[in-house]
């Protein structure tokens, strides 16, 4: 079981002081005070920068006095109890937090403490400890939610892909993964989302393919997928299990131009998708994060990919996804033995 982590006293950045003053490593001063090493060094590192020997006990404590306070920096209702009590007093009154933030600048006019936004209104609201004060300011509003999700969540939790299929309605076969055919896809974004590379799993063999894409919008990449699996053979791919990105709207034309069918991951729920997810793991040791993929050649691309492949799995009893492919597309077993 963990420890909480326990602030430096001023007796301990002493102790840090007489044993810099000694030349002791940080390393043996942690062992003294049962500190983790990285704890001293990082204390030490937080006033010297060049002579470790300048180290000050007191300068450290006030630096750590200092944090704390700023750390600590009271909300502006706290600060304002004018404010605040308006507020309430108008949420008891049944009016909306946009309604009160509005209605505050006109009859505050011409005093600058008097400002809120709606949306602090709304976290003050919902940051509010469960009891009476939080369910009798909450009664008025029009819906009541456990949290309030910010613009940029909402917006992005807005689809935009019509005619989806759930996973919840995908064959019971893909289930056990021992029928093949069923893929996993899914993007791996590039440095200020500006590229990517497309990621195509098969769930049984973990066969990937890693797909170039000049844009990552809906046509490019219903083209590209489409063109990557041309070079599966057909009876091995039979559905593509996806998550809700905006870049797979164009799914009926994909599934009318290759047979394939599209279903959709829940919201929120990578494990349905876990194949992909875990790859995609193993795709960032070949592109990091921060890869801008429309520098990355296709040969770069394709020697990942043949990577990936020829790499024994633990899921697959160590051997490699493409030893196993090739076994289900041939029905020849692959014989190790040496």
């Amino acid at each position: 079981m963990n420890t909480p982590y326990k602030r430096l006293s001023l007796a301990e950045r002493e102790e840090i002081s007489k044993g810099i003053y000694a030349r002791e490593k940080s390393a043996y001063i942690a062992a003294r005070l049962k500190r983790h090493p990285s704890t001293i060094t990082r204390e030490i590192k937080l006033q010297v920068k060049r002579r470790r020997w300048c180290y000050s006990a007191h300068k450290g404590q006030e630096q750590a006095v200092e944090h704390r306070k700023k750390s600590g920096r009271p909300k502006k209702l706290e600060e304002n109890p004018q404010l605040l009590l308006y507020i309430q007093d108008k949420l008891r009154q049944e009016w909306s937090p946009e309604e009160i933030a509005k209605r505050v600048k006109l009859e505050y006019a011409n005093d600058p403490t008097m400002r809120i936004s709606h949306e602090s209104i709304y976290q003050y609201l919902y940051c509010l400890p469960k009891g009476e004060l939080k369910k009798e300011l909450m009664q008025g509003l029009r819906r009541e939610r456990k949290m309030r999700l910010s613009r940029f969540a909402l917006h992005s939790r807005r689809s935009g892909i019509t005619d989806i299929i759930s996973i919840s309605e995908r064959p019971a076969e893909t289930e056990g993964r021992a029928v093949p055919g069923h893929w996993e896809g899914d993007l791996i974004v590039g440095k200020g989302h500006k590229s990517a590379i497309g990621t195509l799993v098969e769930r049984t063999t973990r066969l990937t393919l890693l797909v170039p894409l000049k844009e990552k919008d809906a046509m490019s990449v219903r083209k590209a997928f489409a063109a990557a699996f041309k070079r599966i053979p057909k009876k091995m791919v039979k559905t593509l299990t996806y998550d809700r990105g905006t870049e797979m709207a164009e799914h009926k034309l994909f599934s009318k131009e290759t047979k394939i069918q599209v279903y959709f991951a829940d919201p929120y729920s990578p494990w349905q998708r876990g194949t992909n997810e875990n790859t995609n793991g193993l795709i960032r040791q070949y592109f990091p994060k921060g890869t801008d993929f429309n520098e990355v050649s296709l040969a770069s691309i394709k020697k990942a990919e043949g990577r990936l492949n020829s790499r024994p799995r633990k899921a697959l009893g160590y051997y490699t996804p493409a030893e196993k492919f090739y076994s289900l597309t041939t029905g020849q077993e692959i014989a190790l033995e040496v």
